[in-house]
């Protein structure tokens, strides 16, 4: 039966360091689905140092956009990050947040569809200002659909405020 977790905060506010303890705490070998877009060298270097931070118990695997296409089912799986996702559909759309939206919607309802449990860390970017520019007003929008839209569909929802989990849902 699929099972869905979402731990969302700040940035630094420990939503990475608690979905991993959780992850390990449900499955003695998780899958780690990192989403993030190698840009240069020395994030290539970064994610490599992340990787092996984690240690053997972990399997890591690299996925941009189509976290469907892989087998997770009997398996526990930490997707690190919503926000990062979410950027690749947006850079890949031009900025055009009902596109990216609608893709990453899809990809999420048939991500879901496999028996597993999942663990999803997102950014609350929307607790700041106003952002100045309008590209960042438009991804801050898209973010805050995408979380409310993984909310309405979690199982449990967490919000980390200064390393401490507190439960929302």
């Amino acid at each position: 039966m699929t099972k869905i977790i979402l731990i969302t905060g700040g940035q630094r506010s420990g939503k990475s360091s608690y979905a991993q303890q959780l992850a390990l705490q449900l499955s003695p070998n998780p899958v780690y689905l990192a989403t993030s877009r190698i840009w240069d060298d020395e994030h290539q270097e970064r994610i490599i140092r992340h990787q092996n931070d984690r240690g053997p118990e972990w399997t890591n695997i690299e996925e941009e956009k189509a976290l469907s296409k892989h087998d997770f089912n009997g398996r526990v799986v930490l997707i690190d990050c919503v926000t990062l996702w979410l950027t690749n559909f947006f850079f890949d759309n031009d900025s055009n947040i009902d596109q990216s939206l609608k893709e990453a919607k899809s990809e999420f309802a048939q991500l879901i569809q496999q028996d597993a449990t999942f663990i999803f860390v997102t950014n609350e970017i929307g607790l700041g200002g106003m952002p100045e520019n309008p590209i960042q007003r438009k991804f801050t929008d898209l973010q805050g659909w995408m979380n409310q839209y993984i909310a309405n569909c979690a199982n449990q929802v967490y919000l980390m405020v200064s390393g401490i989990a507190v439960k929302v849902k």
